[in-house]
């Protein structure tokens, strides 16, 4: 029997997160140098990164799928790096910058136990620093920061330093300093132990400490006092001993360091230059001393099926098995992979699973541990551990995996909706069977993406989070799948609801020759108010992220069996749209009263009547159509910042600030979609190619009325 090789209290299952271009990929392919997983530095310009082992991905120069690696650490004091005994099991995940593939960030934060979050050391933190942030905080996740560019010019670690601060946490305390910057950054000095350390070596694999320089003594003390202040915050009796002049040791700062970090109560940043191979052994270290294992995160909750219960599974072999599928992937070798985290239990290849989500049982062919595109076979995996599966055909992102005789279901991840279509169609006869295929296996893989057929036309809409995620789409569908496919213009993802209330009573009469049919009800509709976190809610309502169905009949007035018909009415009358037939969202529907026929009432009557009332109450309750509004932040030189503005405010778009970024300047502004087509080449020559832009969904927003008018023209 194959017994765990590692103790749950030496793994650390971590991500690495970042905004795009902030040197996520080339931090992680140090990580993979340093640790041994392979013996060559891939480099992003030159495209022979492990992590980015997609096509697409070396072609770009970014991340486009999470990649999932187990590699060992010892850390850099340990003399003997062969000891197997002081080297601690990573399992990590490298995720995307680009908010178009934000559904890697969110799935990995839900399965992983703590996070180093990478930072431009001359931008400091950007937009998607901000999303991936939330993300985290969202999933409770601890998190080291690692300011990271500090050889690049105009890189200032106090100004990153400062923007964690303002933008994101409060939180956050210096655990390291740099020694210079620019061309003349030298090394790290760590503020608990009060050492400097500079990196020697080809690939600076020699981490030498040495005395702290002269000049910079009274600074480290300022700021390890800060550093003790905020550390002796989390135990009062230390406090009280530090405030009467005692300084606790070494050790009992670091275990209290680790337990705030813990508590996301601290957020240690650390700093380095990972393309000059300078700070990332220290990072790794933190990561051991600071970061969870398994056994300090707090138990998983789930639903038991059966029940409907809450259970609790704590992280241990001798728990019943619980895993979480959080991540699909077609393999040109093995076929479907589907990669889980094992939350209790253990589980071996060639043994059945119960897929509590959908209620069916499956044979887990192989087991394998994954170095990004290359993959290990392992027998048996444990409690605490990331891998994957071959051979689960039923199994889908957010499902859960368990003991049948121990039914959990564990809390589904949600994504966001998308907010960009595109309209797509094969160019043969033979192309429309193989992207149907294609069509299926890229959605299993990616939640995000949304398939739909219009019903009218014939036509295939794909939806997703942006340009470049339907662009990658395509490209993946020709290259993957062998489909050559016509596509259209990209199209906004407009939205309609409600502003007001409405009353509405519809009777469904129909007599042919035989049995006839008989459906009536009333239903009152009004804007739907934003859902309480844990708020009770009745066993009469139904509620779901943008819809609510209450049930408010009463004495039997409409059979039992005929309500969820009357929903399912609601559902599809929502999905057809009123104003420009554009899905409705954010709307509640009270069923209220209605009668039924002994005779000729049926399901089909109820839906139509139910489906007709609304269309009706819609239509009185002034119905809008919504668009979605992206948060952009332009960079550009700051001779161009007038011009850029301007542009930006010509696009309804609002500007909420600008700042200065070295020798350029930051705008950050709100922008509908629709605006942000093509925009890449207008500030290009407004720039001399010299700005850049990210933009990521923030909101939606009631569209004007001139522009919902020639909205409603175009549709007809």
């Amino acid at each position: 029997m194959p017994t765990r090789d590692y103790p749950l209290e030496k793994v650390r299952n971590f991500g690495i997160i970042a905004h795009i271009d902030a040197g996520k990929t080339t931090t992680s392919e140090r990580v993979l140098y340093y640790t041994g997983s392979q013996h060559k530095i891939g480099e992003v310009h030159e495209g022979e990164t492990t992590t980015d082992w997609m096509e697409q991905e070396r072609e770009r120069g970014i991340t486009i799928t999470a990649a999932a690696i187990t590699c060992f650490w010892s850390k850099t004091q340990e003399t003997d790096k062969k000891d197997a005994s002081k080297k601690y099991r990573f399992n990590i995940i490298d995720t995307p910058g680009h908010i178009d593939f934000t559904v890697e960030v969110k799935r990995s934060m839900r399965v992983l136990d703590g996070a180093v979050v990478v930072f431009d050391g001359v931008a400091g933190v950007e937009p998607q620093s901000e999303t991936n942030w939330r993300y985290a905080d969202e999933a409770n996740v601890p998190r080291v920061c690692f300011i990271n560019k500090m050889d690049r010019m105009g890189a200032s670690f106090e100004k990153s330093y400062q923007s964690i601060l303002d933008r994101l946490t409060k939180k956050a305390i210096r655990l390291q300093l740099p020694i210079g910057a620019e061309e003349n950054f030298k090394g790290v000095i760590d503020l608990l132990d009060q050492k400097a350390y500079k990196f020697e070596g080809n690939m600076g694999d020699e981490v030498i400490p040495y005395d702290i320089p002269e000049d910079m003594k009274a600074e480290v003390a300022k700021y390890r006092a800060e550093l003790i202040e905020k550390i002796v915050e989390q135990d009062e009796v230390m406090m009280n001993e530090y405030l009467e002049g005692k300084e606790p040791s070494y050790e009992d700062l670091k275990k209290m360091l680790r337990k705030g970090v813990i508590a996301n109560e601290i957020f240690p940043v650390c700093v380095g230059s990972a393309l000059k191979n300078k700070g990332v052994q220290l990072v790794l270290d933190a990561v051991v001393d600071y970061l969870p294992s398994p056994l300090d995160m707090p138990p998983v909750k789930g639903i038991n099926p059966v029940t409907g219960e809450e259970v609790v599974r704590h992280a241990s072999d001798e728990e019943p098995f619980a895993a979480l599928a959080f991540k699909l992937q077609a393999d040109k070798f093995v076929g479907k992979l589907a990669f889980f985290r094992v939350y209790s239990g253990t589980v071996e290849a060639g043994s059945y699973i119960y897929n509590s989500t959908t209620g069916q049982k499956e044979r887990i062919g192989r087991i394998v541990r994954l170095q990004a595109d290359k993959r290990e076979e392992v027998k048996k995996v444990y409690a605490g551990e990331i891998a994957a599966a071959v051979g689960l055909k039923e199994v889908r992102t957010s499902h859960t995996l368990c003991d049948e005789a121990n039914p959990i279901i564990l809390e589904q991840i949600k994504f966001p909706e998308p907010v960009i279509s595109l309209r797509i169609e094969p160019k043969t006869k033979a192309d429309q069977e193989k992207m149907g295929i294609a069509l299926k296996e890229l959605s299993d893989e990616d939640p995000t993406l949304k398939i739909t057929s219009d019903n009218e036309t014939n036509e295939t809409l794909i939806s997703g989070m942006g340009e470049l995620h339907l662009e990658i789409i395509v490209d993946r569908m020709k290259r993957e799948f062998n489909v050559d496919a016509n596509v259209g213009a990209p199209q906004v993802a407009y939205r309609e609801t409600i502003m007001g209330e409405a009353e509405v009573e519809n009777k469904y009469i129909k007599q042919t020759g035989g049995k006839g049919q008989y459906g009536h009800v009333k239903i009152k509709i009004k804007p739907l108010e934003p859902i309480v976190e844990g708020a009770k809610v009745s066993k009469n309502v139904s509620r779901y992220d943008h819809f609510e169905f209450i049930n408010s009949i009463k004495g039997g007035v409409i059979p039992q069996e005929f309500i969820p018909a009357v929903e399912k009415g609601v559902k599809e009358a929502m999905e057809r749209g009123i104003v420009a037939g554009f899905k409705m969202v954010d709307v509640s529907c009270e069923l209220t009263y209605g009668s039924y026929h002994d005779v000729d009432s049926s399901e089909i009557a109820y839906k139509i009547a139910a489906s007709m009332a609304f269309q009706e109450a819609a239509r009185a309750a002034r119905p809008v159509i919504l668009e979605p509004i992206m948060k952009v932040e332009v960079v550009t030189p700051s001779e161009y910042l007038g011009d850029v503005t301007g542009s930006l405010s010509g696009k309804r778009g609002s500007i909420e600030g600008t700042e200065d970024r070295g020798m350029n300047s930051a705008i950050r502004a709100r922008v509908p979609l629709k605006e942000m087509f093509g925009y890449t080449t207008d500030l290009r020559s407004m720039t001399k190619g010299r700005a850049g832009f990210t933009m990521e969904f923030d909101h939606y927003e009631v569209v004007p009325k001139n522009v919902a008018d020639a909205i409603v023209a175009s549709r007809k």
